[in-house]
């Protein structure tokens, strides 16, 4: 049997030649944004350089609109939430609220510093929203979203035990431990401990009463729909509502793109999961 070869499969620049021209496409959709929706901008949450967050508002419902979180991704080292603001638009018109937070990056923090980060930030959204989040990620940002889905609340403090109750994570890993062979990791700098402390997959799963899905796009490689099936099969096991969700013809960039198209079948669940 020939061995998977794991840089292939998770260096998804290399795969997807043209994301340079996608991601521009993000940015200028999302420059367009900050300038025609109701946004507050960089709001701090900690005290770090990148610990700022943006809200692009709701069309309509106001300070009670439902709310999602959005992460992006890169991997833990690169990105940027001002890249990104393109994913509020259809959700604003929609009556949700969107907040897009930065973090900090690899090599300067440790991923499992950027858990924590991301837990201060959802507490500082509380503070300041008093509504409960649907967190929604992108590649190292769904990894991010089923990390806070499966955090313990109560450990944190100063938030409702059940702040995070569904989380929707793009083309996630969830398990950090085939990158180590890969020059992915070279930034990332784990060892097989600390890709374990990391991965939510190997942590205690949420509650029972949590919804997470999974999704991938049907040309990325096998490796993210294994990622995927093996977390919503621990999961669903452990009696979370998980469930894996392919969505045919995108990549590991343009399966982003479904969250700015108006008839798609990931928008309208994520809103409908924000609405619940």
């Amino acid at each position: 049997m020939t061995a998977l070869d794991l840089e292939a499969e998770y260096n998804n620049r290399q795969r997807v030649p043209e994301h340079p021209e996608i991601q521009g496409r993000w940015k200028t959709a999302s420059e367009a944004r900050r300038k025609e929706g109701k946004v507050d901008l960089d709001l701090k949450y900690g005290s770090g350089e990148r610990n700022r967050y943006d809200i692009y508002h709701a069309s309509s419902g106001g300070n009670g609109a439902p709310l999602v979180v959005y992460i992006h991704g890169g991997y833990w080292h690169r990105g940027d939430r001002k890249d990104n603001g393109f994913v509020a638009k259809e959700m604003n018109a929609r009556g949700v609220t969107v907040a897009l937070p930065s973090y900090s990056l690899c090599p300067d923090v440790a991923v499992i510093d950027i858990v924590a980060e991301l837990r201060r930030c959802l507490k500082a959204i509380w503070e300041r929203t008093k509504q409960r989040p649907v967190v929604v990620g992108h590649s190292a940002g769904g990894h991010l979203a089923a990390a806070m889905l499966a955090t313990d609340w109560t450990k944190v403090g100063g938030v409702p035990a059940d702040l995070v109750k569904s989380a929707y994570a793009i083309s996630g890993v969830f398990e950090l431990s085939p990158l180590l062979s890969t020059s992915i990791n070279d930034p990332l700098k784990l060892d097989a401990a600390k890709a374990r402390e990391a991965s939510p997959l190997l942590w205690p799963p949420p509650s029972k009463d949590r919804t997470f899905v999974a999704a991938a796009g049907g040309d990325e490689g096998q490796e993210f729909f294994r990622q995927a099936l093996d977390i919503t099969a621990t999961w669903s096991k452990a009696g979370v509502k998980a469930e894996c969700v392919i969505v045919p013809n995108t990549n590991h960039f343009t399966i982003v793109e479904e969250l700015a198209r108006p008839e798609s079948a990931m928008l309208a669940r994520i809103v409908a999961m924000a609405k619940n």
